[in-house]
């Protein structure tokens, strides 16, 4: 007797299952890293990536590549997913941590072929990832205890390194030492990331960008009068609004009935006497600048000229936050009763031409828990680039604030957890043993791609690396790739360093994502609806 067929699933429904569909992801997962493969390191190259409105991104930063690749597939979604979020909590090793998820998935495909169970690789890998970040953090130096002329130094050298693989590299020691001096001035309970400003200005080369200790912002668009204003204070006070002061056209279809048409003038008189009165009670709280998040128009702009007070309309609302963080204004949505405590002050403003564009600078600022970079270059790619760059090297000083244990970079730690894997996976008596080995070579990807990148015989690097890490007593832990010569060097000893959170992270994050991976058996693609 034959059984009715029972449909579940919607016409058109495709469903794949089991191990090939597996390796199918496996694979989708490789060639997204070897997108990226070649970005990694100081000697990584750049990739232009042109949008589908034709912008154009050049970059080697893993989390920005892979956003911009748009990438479809679902299991190599998981590659990006776990790219951003390294971003967002550390900062850098965004390439890292792909090159390690697809290197781990590239070591249990051997296995899954042969008719491993994926949940056995799953369990050791788990294992292993565990191991790997206890011994990365018995490893660590901490730097937290030393005075602060050495731990600034220190926050210099992750900085440096930080920038090493980027287009501002040449320039790494300088842009360094004002990413340390923009960090320290963060309230240090925070580290809130959106008090350092970042400005842009095309023209002139990398050394012509510097820091403001507090904040700067380009010239807002000007009335007539904006030229009379003064250019400088000296101790000024500050008043920051959020209401426009300029008068406002009659509403379209308002209708106004006169009995008499000399009444007409006194409805004109009363609606610039409100402007007016706007304007003098903002002259009279004492301010000597007044800036609003809303338009300030060309009488606002003559009247205030004509009392020595500087203005400027339509400030950005981070710009407006920065200001009253800095100054201690707090910004008010009306100018009636204007208590003097509500300003805010800094020691000095100016307005100072850079480049083609003309900026307001506030320094000096009693509360200032914030610092503005301006920064300079030939191209609009290339200040993008050095944006990104220097917004990962903000995100390692940071977290080296916060946790002050650094490791000894170049791929060093990485061929150590290597070594202590290796040696841990003969304590183990089954298969168990293979998948742990499996975990410890691919661990090892970071030293070889670096090699690679830089045009070096990776195995004969690697196969001197292990000797190295081999020998008694820890004695060439510190050892990795030598970038300048293609040999060996004491990545400690010359200040080649990163935070221990960020390779923590990494490993924790792309031990998890391929564990993901191989746990998924079925894909079900439901149709789209009509």
């Amino acid at each position: 007797m034959m059984q009715p067929q029972i449909i579940l699933l919607r016409e058109g429904t495709d469903t794949s299952q089991g191990k090939p569909q597996l390796i199918s992801n496996i694979n989708a997962c490789m060639a997204v890293v070897d997108a990226v493969r070649s970005t990694l390191g100081p000697r990584g190259m750049d990739k232009l990536v042109i949008d589908d409105r034709g912008g154009v991104t050049i970059s080697n930063d893993g989390a920005t590549l892979m956003k911009k690749l748009e990438i479809v597939h679902p299991a190599a979604k998981v590659l990006v997913d776990i790219s951003l979020s390294q971003d967002a909590e550390v900062g850098d090793g965004t390439t890292s941590v792909v090159l390690l998820a697809g290197e781990f998935l590239k070591a249990a495909k051997p296995f899954v072929e042969e008719g491993v169970h994926p949940q056995n690789i799953i369990r050791s890998y788990r294992e292993a990832g565990l191991l790997a970040v206890a011994r990365l953090k018995a490893q660590a130096t901490d730097i937290g205890t030393q005075d602060d002329a050495k731990r600034r130094d220190m926050m210099i050298k992750c900085a440096m390194t930080s920038m090493n693989s980027k287009l501002v590299s040449s320039e790494s020691e300088f842009f360094a030492n004002l990413v340390v001096d923009a960090v320290s001035v963060l309230d240090p309970q925070t580290l809130d990331l959106k008090m350092i400003g970042m400005k842009k200005v095309q023209g002139g080369g990398l050394r012509d960008s510097f820091l403001v200790d507090g904040v700067a912002f380009k010239k807002t668009f000007s009335y007539a009068g904006f030229e009379m204003q003064p250019r400088s204070f000296e101790a000024p006070k500050v008043l920051l609004l959020n209401i426009e002061l300029e008068l406002k056209a009659e509403k379209e279809n308002a209708e106004i009935r006169l009995d008499d048409p000399s009444k007409y003038q006194s409805i004109v008189d009363a609606e610039w006497e409100i402007i007016y009165q706007k304007l003098r009670n903002c002259a009279d709280s004492g301010a000597k600048i007044v800036l609003s998040r809303l338009a300030i128009g060309d009488l606002g702009t003559q009247f205030f000229a004509d009392r020595d007070i500087f203005c400027a309309g339509r400030v950005a609302e981070e710009d407006l936050q920065r200001v009253s963080q800095a100054t201690g204004a707090q910004v008010q949505t009306t100018v009636n009763d204007l208590d003097p405590k509500f300003l805010g002050t800094c020691a000095q403003f100016e307005e100072r031409q850079v480049g083609s564009e003309r900026y307001n600078l506030f320094t000096g600022c009693p509360k200032a828990r914030t610092a503005t970079f301006v920064l300079r270059g030939g191209s609009e790619q290339f200040l993008d680039e050095a944006d990104r760059s220097l917004h990962d090297a903000i995100m390692i000083v940071r977290r080296a604030l916060k946790n002050t244990s650094v490791v000894a970079g170049g791929g060093a730690i990485d061929m150590e957890l290597s070594k202590h894997l290796r040696e841990h996976a003969r304590t183990i008596p089954g298969r168990g043993q293979v998948f742990v080995n499996a975990y410890a070579r691919a661990l090892e990807v970071i030293p070889r791609q670096l090699c690679d990148n830089a045009g070096f015989d990776a195995t004969d690097v690697l196969s001197r690396l292990r000797n190295k890490h081999a020998q008694p007593e820890d004695k060439g832990k510190h050892f990795g790739v030598d970038i300048a010569t293609g040999g060996m060097i004491d990545t400690m000893g010359s200040y080649v360093w990163e935070p221990a959170m960020v390779k923590a992270n990494a490993i924790t994050a792309a031990t998890e994502a391929a564990c993901l991976v191989l746990s998924v058996d079925e894909t079900v693609t439901n149709p789209r609806s009509e």
